[in-house]
């Protein structure tokens, strides 16, 4: 028999470990990259960018990081190259169409009223079907002029959810940028783009605001006050205080020991859990309370929020729940303390000639260019990829806190599977934990639980991430279940989900990705 074609659309760590997974169960993987290289978002961007999660967690399972990168969190260009030698290392490059922009996908030999009557995925719970197939529509990124399509038997989504499509805030009629006449609005997306020559010389000189404190908020804020310094403060605007964490040792523990390990899963409500792991979470509350304490005070301590009127309303562990915390740059509250870095709370902010204009003030912000770090929708990316408009509304997440089976399968939509969309405390290792179950998926090693089933397993997810991430649920993070959710890999894939030696050691020692490095 012909072995089964499966397209990946995304050549980041998403990508590139769907690509080597499936390859490895015989089957023919076609990868389709926009841009001329491999990486995903770490081809595109700023100059201060480094790893936010140490790098024994962003880790391969089975190819370690070279000895020379002793640092925890490497920058950029290292995470790029070690990226890159994964691909040269398992031979993936053949298989990546470079330069190649997927329009759109359509799925051919199944009709709306097919879908809506199925109790089970794809009508038999199996990953294929000889008479469905999906049909790519591919253009020449540099040109636009059509490519010849591509027919395959599944496809996987590595689109990424936080590169493309930017998030704009709304605004109040004349409140938006065209009010903003004395200078220029971008996107960090827009801003992450340009090189590195560009980017310096676009903010030299200029009064900067930038709008948003998480990641790309925190390094375009140390990008402006180490090229400006306080001749030219960077004043930014936030709406709420997150956890910046300094470091991954709060008082000297590793954190893998409070939230990444097998005991931390005891202390929290679980989907699927039976009454007694639910007493059980009850009864420990008073330890899942006095963990996110032991963070708060260090990150307080450490970087004195009090004094900057930085202490965030929300607990850690709502912030963790909700992914929400970033690892702060170095030196960063003292360029507060130098005049470079200005930090301005506000609950909303409208544009107006001279700047900005934030809730709370008379007085306008003035500015020459303001940046949005206001995030991405990667909801828009995964469904306008569809032709079908019942497909497309499938794809519509009102409420997107976990709104797929598994994190990666819709229970409507056949022979497709979306990876790296979620999130955790390190979103390559629970990609590649993903895409290991994907193969064996692809394999049938196992079947899927009927629609009904798989519904039901979402609606726990969802409650439980409710539970813990409070307003924020919605970016479908599983940062604090993360334990959790690789047990549900394993016993699916027919792996032992205990993967450490002994019953302390199982307990008590974090994992990580190299634990599931083979079954």
């Amino acid at each position: 028999m012909e072995p089964k074609k499966v397209a990946i659309i995304g050549a980041g760590v998403s990508g590139l470990v769907a690509c080597k997974f499936t390859l490895s169960k015989g089957f023919i993987p076609i990868v389709f990259e926009a841009r001329g290289d491999i990486g995903g978002v770490w081809t595109e961007t700023m100059q201060t960018t480094a790893l936010q999660t140490p790098k024994k967690l962003y880790e391969f399972s089975d190819f370690p990081w070279p000895k020379s990168v002793t640092e925890d969190f490497p920058k950029y260009d290292k995470v790029l190259d070690y990226i890159k030698s994964y691909a040269d290392h398992f031979g993936l490059l053949k298989h990546i169409r470079f330069n190649t922009k997927v329009l759109s996908i359509d799925c051919e030999g199944c009709s709306d009223e097919e879908l809506e009557g199925w109790t089970l995925w794809g009508g038999t719970g199996e990953a294929f079907s000889e008479r469905r197939k999906w049909r790519i529509n591919v253009v020449d990124a540099r040109t636009n002029v059509p490519l010849e399509e591509v027919v395959v038997d599944f496809v996987i989504l590595c689109i990424g959810r936080f590169s493309d499509v930017p998030n704009i805030p709304e605004f109040p009629p004349n409140g938006g940028p065209e009010a903003f006449k004395a200078g220029k609005v971008l996107h960090s997306l827009q801003y992450s783009a340009m090189d590195f020559d560009s980017a310096s010389n676009l903010i030299k000189d200029k009064q900067v605001t930038v709008i948003g404190f998480q990641k790309s908020g925190l390094d375009l804020a140390m990008e402006c006050a180490n090229i400006n310094g306080p001749k030219k403060p960077c004043t930014v605007v936030f709406r709420t205080a997150h956890w910046t964490i300094p470091d991954f040792c709060p008082w000297g523990i590793p954190i893998g020991f409070l939230y990444m390990n097998r005991f931390s899963q005891l202390l929290i409500h679980k989907p699927g859990e039976s009454f007694l792991l639910y007493l059980l979470a009850i009864l420990l509350s008073p330890i899942r309370w006095l963990f996110s304490k032991i963070v708060e005070t260090h990150v307080m301590k450490k970087h004195r929020l009090s004094k900057y009127g930085m202490v965030p309303d929300q607990s850690f562990l709502q912030d963790l729940s909700s992914c929400l915390f970033a690892t702060l740059p170095e030196k960063l509250y003292e360029k507060v303390d130098e005049g470079s870095i200005i930090l301005k709370k506000s609950p909303s902010f409208v544009f107006c000639e001279e700047g900005i204009m934030i809730k709370g003030e008379t007085k306008p912000i003035p500015s020459d260019l303001v940046i949005l770090a206001t995030g991405y929708r990667g909801d828009q990316k995964l469904k306008e990829i569809f032709t079908s408009s019942t497909l497309r509304d499938y794809m519509t997440f009102h409420d997107p806190a976990v709104p797929m089976y598994r994190l990666c399968i819709h229970p409507r939509i056949p022979q497709l599977a979306v990876v790296g969309y979620s999130e955790s405390a390190s979103n390559l290792f629970t990609s590649e934990m993903r895409c290991r179950w994907l193969a064996e998926f692809l394999d049938g090693t196992f079947k899927l639980p009927s629609i009904k089933e798989m519904e039901k397993d979402i609606a726990e997810w969802d409650k439980c991430i409710k539970l813990y991430s409070g307003p924020y649920f919605n970016r479908g993070c599983i940062a604090s279940l993360h334990v959790r959710y690789c047990d549900q890999l394993c016993k699916d894939m027919g792996w032992n989900p205990k993967r450490k030696k002994g019953f302390l050691a199982d307990l008590f020692l974090p994992y990580g990705p190299v634990d599931y490095a083979s079954p």
